[in-house]
């Protein structure tokens, strides 16, 4: 196994940005840190992905500013944010803002998730030009350098490396620009198909000569999922392992279940 099985395991809550006031999300961000969480994740849509389509929600990046001021110790971070969305040399200084934002003295926070964008009904009613899959996709590898040289020229520069999160199993596309670009894969894939994955992000980190135990594997497995599922991702490599909560239910049983699990795991 090419990737890096020293890593404690964290976990991760997506706290969907949907179905609530902003008061309720930011109690419920407040309370992921209390628990021990350690990254709390948003998205980056403008409409609700779950439940009533026209209900409430909440801009994303605005909102990690919120987070980045509010909290103390937890990591966050968009997942993922859309490429499509913004002028890629606007969006690393806004996640450089943000990480600063975030710093206590020391470093910030951020973890920068990225993705090529998918969600059709989002480019459509705010103006975006939708392309293909694989034209969002080219767009996505052509944003990774400029986001790059743009953190490097910022003044002042990032607090420090921050953190790149790539989701995605495209095989072609998204595992190459992964393996040039990412610090975290973000993978939806069950244990059999992360196997494959693996094998594959495998060969795509020999031929850009980039070292695979540089990259944290993330993992969703499923709500509700068996210690025995658990562990069978985590023979693989994952160490990141991520949940949704969402209004109006938010299931605190299952984040404590999962962060009980960690702690077991990581001793």
């Amino acid at each position: 196994m090419p990737f890096d099985l020293d890593q404690p395991v964290r976990v991760g809550v997506q706290l969907a940005p949907q179905h609530a006031e902003y008061q309720t999300l930011r109690d419920a961000v407040m309370r992921l840190e209390d628990l021990g969480v350690d990254i709390a994740f948003n998205w980056d849509h403008f409409f609700p992905l779950s439940g009533d389509h026209d209900g409430l929600h909440f801009e994303g990046w605005t909102m990690l500013a919120a987070w980045a001021e509010q909290t103390e110790r937890i990591q966050f971070g968009p997942l993922v944010t859309c490429n499509s969305y913004r002028n890629p040399d606007l969006l690393a200084d806004m996640a450089r803002t943000v990480d600063h934002i975030s710093a206590r003295g020391g470093e910030g926070r951020l973890v920068f998730g990225i993705g090529s964008g998918w969600a059709r009904r989002d480019y459509e009613e705010y103006g975006y030009e939708f392309g293909t899959a694989g034209s969002r996709l080219d767009d996505l590898a052509a944003a990774m350098p400029r986001i790059r040289r743009r953190w490097a020229l910022l003044k002042p520069p990032p607090t420090r490396d921050i953190p790149v999160l790539i989701g995605g199993g495209g095989e072609r596309k998204t595992l190459r620009i992964v393996a040039e670009h990412a610090d975290i894969w973000h993978s939806f894939s069950d244990a059999d198909e992360l196997r494959h994955k693996l094998d594959v992000l495998g060969s795509w980190c020999e031929r850009v000569e980039r070292d695979p135990s540089e990259i944290t594997v993330s993992v969703e497995p499923g709500r509700g999922a068996s210690d025995a599922r658990l562990g069978e991702f985590h023979a693989l490599g994952a160490r990141l392992f991520t949940m949704q909560i969402t209004a109006p239910r938010y299931d605190w049983d299952q984040v404590r279940r999962l962060l009980a699990w960690r702690d077991a795991v990581n001793g």
